[in-house]
């Protein structure tokens, strides 16, 4: 499925604010293999954007946010924190399934939820050795269990894992990103995945800036 950027945002009550950590290394780099994604960068500046280090709580919170907007997911997630006391497997596979609905979510959802719960409890989801793998391999992992896709999976990547080169094909605003920065009317895969080998090894700071040109801006000259 096609998603439309990344929305893996909480509130501070909720989980404390931590961000995702890049700086002139990763500028250079991606001024330097690239012009006109520099004078964005350079226009842009510094981009802070929150990360959630705890997995299975980004796990749960990518779950809550589905189709949903912002502002319903962080107050659904803090109903969740508030009934459960802390997220974790043990919390979440002990706690009845209703229960975890009636913090306003869908039946669906709090299966998925309640699921991702006891896999970890039986082993079948190791969060630590998740940790250890590549990229390609935490995605299969992670897409694997039921309510999270490949796209849910790369965000996790980036936002809780903290992995540096990850550049979503699937996801619609990191194209349209690219569309505005490059003056491209359609973008192909072949063209999607020269930019993404350009911007290799620092993939995931590049989103960032292509989600950030994905929003329509007065014309600039890259």
């Amino acid at each position: 499925m096609i998603q439309a950027g990344c929305r893996m945002t909480l509130t501070s009550k909720t989980i404390p604010m931590k961000i995702f950590q890049y700086g002139q290394t990763e500028i250079d780099h991606l001024t330097l293999r690239d012009r006109k994604l520099g004078r964005a960068i350079n226009r842009i500046g510094l981009i802070k954007r929150q990360i959630i280090p705890d997995l299975f709580q980004a796990l749960v919170h990518s779950i809550v946010a589905q189709q949903i907007s912002r502002k319903a997911a962080d107050t659904v997630y803090g109903k969740l924190c508030a009934s459960l006391e802390e997220v974790t497997p043990g919390k979440v596979a002990g706690t009845n399934v209703s229960d975890i609905q009636q913090c306003g979510l869908s039946m669906r959802k709090a299966r998925y939820i309640k699921g991702i719960g006891e896999a970890a409890i039986r082993g079948d989801l190791d969060l630590v050795e998740l940790r250890k793998m590549p990229d390609e391999t935490v995605i299969e992992k992670l897409s694997s269990l039921p309510g999270i896709g490949v796209w849910t999976a790369e965000m996790l990547l980036i936002f809780s894992l903290c992995r540096p080169d990850v550049v979503s094909w699937g996801d619609l605003a990191i194209r349209r990103g690219m569309m505005n920065l490059y003056g491209l009317k359609e973008l192909t895969r072949k063209q999607f995945d020269r930019f993404r080998k350009r911007y290799s090894p620092c993939g995931s700071v590049a989103s960032l800036y292509l989600w950030a040109l994905s929003v329509k801006q007065p014309p600039q000259k890259f």
